[in-house]
């Protein structure tokens, strides 16, 4: 998913890691670069990912389909 995750304006990634049980999150710099990727756990192989305020808070929260253990996970303001 591409979307702003930090309120920064700029587009960030997110990635699910199947491999892993992770996702991948990456917050763009500005300058056509990427920061270190902060991990985050999830269910057991992640398959795809979805960016929605679920809370109300206006801040983005992220949804993972867990391909693995059909679950959901719902991480809140990552």
């Amino acid at each position: 998913a591409v979307v702003v995750v930090n309120s920064d304006t700029k587009s960030d990634i997110i990635v699910a890691n199947a491999g892993s049980n992770t996702i991948s999150v990456l917050l763009n710099t500005g300058s056509g670069t990427f920061l270190t990727q902060t991990t985050y756990a999830t269910g057991t192989y992640p398959e795809s990912v979805a960016v929605v305020d679920v809370n109300d808070d206006n801040k983005p929260d992220i949804i993972v389909a867990n391909l693995g253990s059909s679950t959901v996970s719902v991480l809140l303001h990552c």
